[in-house]
C-alpha cells in the first residue's frame, strides 16, 4: 500500500463523482443531493488526510518537483494549502443554492475545475516529489495512517481553510 496511489485513488473516484452529477437530470434533486452530499464530504476529508499525514512529510523529505511553485518543495506545498482553501470555498459556494438548479450546477461546475486545476499540479508536483523522495516503507506507513483516517471520516470532517504560511511554518 502506498499514499500515492491512495490519493491517486481517491482524485479517481472524486473524478468519477463530479462526472455522475453531471449525468443525472437536474429535476432529480433527490439523486443530486445524495451524490453531491457524498462528494463533498469526501472532498474534505481527502484534504484534510493530505494535510495531516501526507505533506508535513512532503515538507520533510522533498525537494521540488516538475512545475512546483518556486521550483520547492515548500512553494508546492503553499499552493497545495491554498489549493484546498479555494476548494472548501467553492464547495460551501455550492451549498449558497437551491440543487438542481442552474445557478447550483455552475457552482458545482466551478468546484470541479478548482479541483481538477489542484489534482493536476498534486499530481505533477507533489506525489512524484514523494514517490522520488520517499522510502516505500514510509509511503506504506503513511497510507496506512490515510487510509485509516478516511475510514473514520467516511462522513466528512469540519472544512477549516488553513494559512499557507503558519502551515509551511509548522511542519517544514
Amino acid at each position: 500500500m502506498d499514499i500515492c496511489q491512495l490519493i491517486l485513488d481517491d482524485h479517481a473516484e472524486q473524478r468519477r463523482l463530479f462526472s455522475i452529477i453531471e449525468q443525472i437530470d437536474p429535476k432529480d434533486t433527490d439523486a443530486l443531493t445524495k451524490v453531491w452530499g457524498r462528494l463533498s464530504a469526501f472532498l474534505d476529508a481527502h484534504a484534510e488526510a493530505e494535510e495531516r499525514f501526507f505533506y508535513p512529510e512532503l515538507l520533510k523529505l522533498g525537494e521540488g518537483a516538475n512545475d512546483a511553485e518556486d521550483g520547492t518543495v515548500e512553494g508546492e506545498t503553499e499552493d497545495a494549502i491554498e489549493d484546498h482553501n479555494k476548494l472548501r470555498d467553492a464547495v460551501k459556494a455550492v451549498e449558497q443554492h437551491k440543487v438542481g438548479t442552474q445557478a447550483w450546477l455552475d457552482a458545482v461546475g466551478e468546484a470541479n475545475v478548482v479541483n481538477s486545476k489542484h489534482m493536476g499540479e498534486e499530481e505533477r508536483q507533489g506525489l512524484t516529489d514523494f514517490r522520488i523522495n520517499a522510502s516505500l516503507d514510509t509511503r506504506h506507513e503513511l497510507a496506512v495512517k490515510y487510509a485509516a483516517f478516511e475510514a473514520e471520516h467516511i462522513t466528512g470532517v469540519k472544512p477549516v481553510n488553513k494559512d499557507p504560511d503558519a502551515y509551511i511554518e509548522k511542519h517544514g
